[in-house]
């Protein structure tokens, strides 16, 4: 499916989608129960569903996982059983490293894998940990990438990993620990990137009854508890997909745009706010009704550090090819290990539209000044955030600009267009 946007304004109220992130864990969570839990106002997207299929394949009950649902009920599998098939992950990376905690928790073999982006992501120090553990945890290709095969089950125990891959290996031995015989201890032998992840996982984790801790080396987590949420979690709104539509009201607002849906959580990415107040813009959030106001308004470029805010990196490099000055993006170079290597991938499309751009391993400056937005066909890279990113840049991009591969917006934010739509922006779809 290709996207047209037009240059248009946008105005109204609109409401963010459920995190994503927050569903995920939630899914998992209530899998590892023993009873079961309703989740309220789910994000229902592709990345979702697979997570929600894991849970039944290792031996979970779900129901009514539908486009609309406004809640999902999830009979857990408490212990997890070894699945009777492959689990296809899909493209969902934190499926993937979420469940192959999991499987180290069953007996028996496990085979984990997903389509191509996902085949190609690094999974090599959560299977070191594993295998650590007394797991088998072994990629098919001997490169650290799915296929995986993983047996158990580990009791627990104390492992050392990097920090800075991917806090989701964090988040995987953390949930599988707490349900493990003798809890897990992770020692983090580099600085943990993208931390305020692992803070929405403590968070979610205290709220179903499961205690976590902070150690001077990184983070523990005690054997044998039960998780309970009281039979109900309600997911909070997303930032990271909110961060698109404040990034629309910031460049091309026609008065102001409202985003409903935003109540203060662990999301690190709900910096985007405190980033778009530095840059200049109009923008007001009242926390306690969970409401953002903003304005269109004259941008100005500064130096931001997306170490722990990696997938605000998109919706930042539109902004500031809209700014004057100069936009760095640093501490950037985990952004690439996504579902594409998103550094590279906003690049070369802002480019394409007429932005200038210089790209470092580790950063990604935008020069504002030297930058003038055209309408242009360009590729989505079959990543979500790239699609919403770009379709911001088309709202001021003068002529009509072409996004391939619009369809993946589905991953994340399955009503992106029409919200947009429903805004004033000039939207087709084909």
């Amino acid at each position: 499916m290709n996207a047209d946007i037009g240059a248009s304004r946008v105005s109204g109220t609109v409401r963010a989608p459920p995190s994503k992130s927050y569903t995920h864990r939630a899914i998992l969570a209530a899998g590892y129960g023993d009873g079961t839990t309703r989740i309220e106002r789910p994000l229902v997207s592709a990345d979702t569903r697979a997570t929600a299929r894991a849970v039944a394949a290792f031996g979970g009950r779900v129901e009514g996982l539908a486009d609309d649902s406004e809640r999902v009920e999830i009979e857990g599998f408490g212990r997890p059983h070894t699945p009777g098939d492959v689990v296809d992950c899909a493209n969902s990376g934190t499926t993937m490293r979420l469940v192959t905690a999991t499987a180290a928790l069953a007996e028996g073999l496990t085979v984990l894998t997903g389509d191509g982006s996902l085949r190609s992501r690094p999974h090599g120090p959560l299977l070191a940990a594993i295998e650590g553990l007394g797991g088998r945890a072994e990629s098919t290709r001997a490169n650290g990438q799915a296929p995986l095969v993983i047996g158990g089950p580990v009791d627990g125990g104390r492992v050392s990993m990097p920090g800075d891959v991917s806090s989701q290996f964090v988040t995987a031995l953390l949930m599988a620990g707490a349900r493990s015989e003798d809890g897990i201890e992770i020692d983090l032998e580099t600085e943990l990137k993208s931390a305020p992840y692992v803070d929405i996982t403590r968070e979610l984790l205290a709220d179903f009854g499961v205690e976590t801790e902070v150690k001077e080396s990184g983070f523990a987590v005690g054997g044998g508890q039960a998780y309970d949420a009281d039979g109900q979690y309600r997911v909070p709104g997303d930032f990271s997909s909110m961060s698109y539509l404040l990034a629309a009201g910031a460049l091309a607002a026609d008065g102001e745009l409202s985003v409903e849906g935003a109540r203060p959580s662990a999301q690190g990415d709900s910096a985007i706010v405190g980033i778009l107040e530095r840059m200049g813009a109009d923008i007001a959030w009242n926390r306690e009704d969970g409401t953002i106001s903003i304005a269109r308004t004259g941008l100005q470029g500064i130096e931001i550090d997306v170490g722990d805010t990696p997938d605000l990196l998109p919706t930042l490099a539109v902004l500031g090819a809209a700014a004057t000055g100069e936009t760095r993006l640093v501490n950037a170079e985990h952004v690439r290990y996504k579902e594409t290597d998103r550094v590279s991938a906003m690049a070369d499309e802002l480019e394409a539209m007429g932005a200038s751009v210089t790209e470092r391993e580790d950063s990604l400056t935008i020069h504002g000044d030297r930058s003038s937005l055209r309408g242009a066909r360009i590729d989505g890279w079959g990543d979500h955030r790239i699609v919403m990113a770009l379709a911001v840049a088309g709202l001021i991009a003068e002529g009509t600009t072409t996004i391939v591969g619009a369809e993946h917006v589905d991953v994340s934010f399955p009503g992106f267009f029409d919200v947009l739509d429903e805004a004033g922006a000039d939207v087709s779809l084909d």
